[in-house]
This record gives C-alpha cells, sequence and structure tokens, in this order.
C-alpha cells in the first residue's frame, strides 16, 4: 500500500467557461501589457528628446547670456572713456544721464528677448513629452 497521500486524488476537470474566462483573462492581461510596453518606449524616446531639446536650449540660452554680457561690457567700456574726455562737469553729468537712459533701453530689450527666448525653448522642451503622452492616451484608449 502506498503512502502517498496524493496517489488517490481524482484528476479534476476544469470546466469550459472557467477556461474560457481565464483564457480571455490571459489574453487581456497579454494585450495590456503589449500596450503598457508601447507607451513606456515611447515615453523613453520621448523623454531623450526632450532631454536633448534641454540641453541644445540651455547651451543657446548661455551664448545669449555671453553675448549680452559682451555688449554690456562693450557699453560700459565706451561710456568709460567718453566719461574721460568730458570737458566739464555738467558735460559729464549729460554722459551719465544718457548712459543711464540707453543701458535701461537696452537692459529691458534684453530681458524681454530672454524671455521670449526661455519661453521658446521650454516649449520646444515639453513639445515631445506632449506628443508622447497625447500618442500613449490614444494607444490605450
Amino acid at each position: 500500500m502506498s503512502t502517498d497521500p496524493f496517489s488517490t486524488v481524482v484528476p479534476f476537470q476544469v470546466p469550459e467557461q472557467v477556461r474560457s474566462f481565464a483564457e480571455n483573462g490571459v489574453t487581456q492581461a497579454r494585450e495590456g501589457y503589449q500596450k503598457l510596453k508601447a507607451a513606456a518606449e515611447a515615453n523613453n524616446e520621448a523623454i531623450e528628446a526632450a532631454y536633448a531639446s534641454a540641453s541644445k536650449g540651455a547651451s543657446d540660452f548661455t551664448a545669449k547670456l555671453v553675448d549680452i554680457a559682451k555688449t554690456n561690457t562693450a557699453s560700459t567700456f565706451d561710456f568709460a572713456q567718453s566719461l574721460l574726455g568730458a570737458k566739464s562737469l555738467p558735460e559729464a553729468f549729460e554722459l551719465m544721464n544718457s548712459h543711464a537712459r540707453k543701458q535701461f533701453e537696452t537692459l529691458t530689450a534684453q530681458s524681454k528677448d530672454l524671455a521670449e527666448f526661455g519661453q521658446k525653448v521650454a516649449t520646444e522642451t515639453v513639445e515631445p513629452l506632449k506628443a508622447s503622452a497625447s500618442k500613449a492616451f490614444k494607444t490605450v484608449a
């Protein structure tokens, strides 16, 4: 006589409805996984594109800041040189006022230009993520 408790187990038949239900569940899970995998891969591509765009934008922004610094430095040296050539105190004050007015106008224009450029870089950086999210929602739906 066998001492194995499982030797007397009667084979169990799974009803067709249960088997069909389980197979449908597996099929749906597999399809869901495929969609999720595709969305994740698309997200990775979007993140890489956003990073590349942000990196280029930061580089361009830095170049713009260096250009602004050069312009402002040249303007300051020109002002200092003209101030040294002033013949009288009223002429020196007039040069100072003129330089201050010019610098204010320049600073205003530079600030506006930087703000617009920053907005453009931000928009270009977010665009791949936005497109990927839109595509992912369409894929999942």
